[in-house]
């Protein structure tokens, strides 16, 4: 993993959560038709391979990015930010989030449960 500028971080972070919450709109608006229904859930991204105590560990945990001591890997939940409880929406920005910070070589993965 290269090492990033804290302003870089900004810049790549602003751009992921740009894209979940593009992509998961786009998704509710269309294929809800705006309306929250069906099944309830949850999304998240795990960013993998990132110790706490390293440089950029402690970069991602001045963002609010928290390494979650069970799953032993850095936790983004609900990306896409939107106030709704339809999983499939929810998982829509998750995989935007994830893909953009794969694009500038993080091991980023989206997760979800049913609720």
């Amino acid at each position: 993993m290269k090492d990033f500028t804290t302003e870089q971080l900004d810049r790549i972070f602003g751009e992921a959560s740009t894209a979940a919450i593009k992509e998961s709109s786009e998704f509710f608006k269309t294929r809800l038709n705006g309306v929250d229904q069906y099944a309830c859930g949850f999304a998240w991204v795990d960013i993998h391979g990132i110790r706490a105590n390293s440089k950029l560990g402690k970069q991602l945990e001045s963002l609010g990015i928290k390494k979650d001591s069970w799953k032993k890997c850095h936790s983004v939940w609900d990306p896409c930010g939107l106030n709704i409880q339809n999983i499939d929406t929810k998982e829509v920005g998750a995989r935007a989030f994830a893909k953009v910070l794969q694009s500038y070589g993080f091991r980023a993965y989206d997760g979800s449960r049913l609720d």
